[in-house]
């Protein structure tokens, strides 16, 4: 790997760029390795310190990288009141995001603070881990009368890994979705529930449908009742659809999910066999939604029906499209990509610190 092209500068370093060049080399190693987990075991430093360089360093450049001015100790170095009971009760309403999320989530209501300040006022208010925001949910309540079944249970126990691999890329909305179908859990007096799943690759926009098998036929629900409506709304044209090997989605030559592709004028792709990361997209979002909407939902309510479900599910989607920012999408939301208001490369709000960091 070639050096890179911040480090041409030549001249005397002082403490500050040494330290900025050090800081810009562990950057480097994450690309290099493609790990950045592994990196940061090298190096011995936390994620957390990594992000934020990357995020300084890509927005500041090279200057970014250098410690800032400390502040003077008559400064008033105390958050606002009001700003930390604000990052608790947000972190507990949405008890899976991370400090850069909620930090994206607060600049949308006009409150700018550090996702490193967020995480030292978490840590003060023992929230500083998923694991600790979860367990303070579950004190909080604990005197509510919630009914499920010890295989619900289970289910909303069991950590679910959450695939990050990127291997499909597109140019504009609708040149490629990614489908899927999995299992979510089990609804006393019905059964098996699976969630059929299609993501748009270019901007995150995503598409769920619930049912209770995965046939063919409720495969197609979800392309003919909302994601094709959605497109044609939008004057968008749909231009392939990659899916793993289930039955759900090929088989036969008369197969109706490849027969209903066809008749729209839809491609096909699909994975190869035994290596379900190559449709990462959609398994990335499998794991958000079941991380961020299912396990917290099926905790605090049961459900009856599908239908119920369905529609907690729906207003969760509203949430996700149109609302929450996403880190693949430079935490731009779905909707302002797909509508031309955002591109997913660039974020679309000042990253200047406004409150102090300490």
């Amino acid at each position: 790997m070639g050096p890179s092209p911040s480090r041409k500068s030549a001249g005397p370093r002082d403490a500050a760029t040494k330290v900025a060049h050090h800081r810009l080399s562990v950057l480097d190693l994450a690309k290099e390795l493609g790990n950045v987990a592994e990196a940061c075991r090298q190096r011995g430093l936390d994620r957390t310190s990594f992000y934020e360089w990357k995020r300084r360093f890509q927005t500041q450049g090279f200057e970014g990288l250098k410690d800032l001015p400390p502040i003077h100790k008559s400064h008033p170095q105390t958050t606002p009141p009001a700003t930390v009971e604000r990052i608790r009760a947000l972190a507990l309403e949405h008890p899976a995001y991370g400090c850069n999320r909620l930090e994206a989530l607060l600049r949308l209501e006009g409150i700018a603070v550090s996702a490193i300040t967020i995480q030292k006022i978490l840590n003060a208010a023992d929230l500083g881990t998923r694991t600790d925001r979860w367990l303070a949910l579950e004190k909080a309540n604990a005197d509510k009368e919630i009914e499920i079944t010890p295989e619900q249970a289970a289910f909303i126990e069991k950590l679910n890994p959450c695939f990050r691999e990127r291997h499909v890329e597109s140019s504009s909305p609708g040149e490629l979705l990614s489908a899927d179908t999995f299992f979510v859990g089990n609804l006393k007096g019905i059964g098996k529930i699976y969630l059929h799943a299609v993501v748009d690759t270019y901007g995150s926009y995503a598409f769920g449908f619930l049912h209770v098998s995965k046939q063919p036929e409720a495969a197609v629900a979800v392309l003919h009742n909302e994601v094709l409506p959605f497109y044609r709304h939008l004057d968008l044209p749909v231009g392939a659809v990659l899916t793993d090997n289930g039955r759900e989605f090929c088989g036969t030559d008369k197969h109706p999910y490849e027969l209903y592709l066809d008749l729209n004028g839809i491609e096909h792709r699909r994975t190869r066999v035994r290596t379900p990361k190559t449709n990462g997209f959609v398994e990335r979002f499998n794991g958000t939604i079941l991380e961020e909407f299912f396990r917290a939902t099926m905790r605090e309510t049961f459900y009856e029906t599908v239908e119920a479900l369905q529609a907690d599910l729906d207003a969760w989607l509203v949430h996700y499209n149109t609302e929450r920012p996403h880190e693949a999408i430079a935490w731009n939301r779905p909707i302002e990509v797909h509508m031309g208001l955002a591109d997913p490369t660039t974020p679309t709000f000042e990253r200047e610190e406004i409150l102090p960091t300490t």
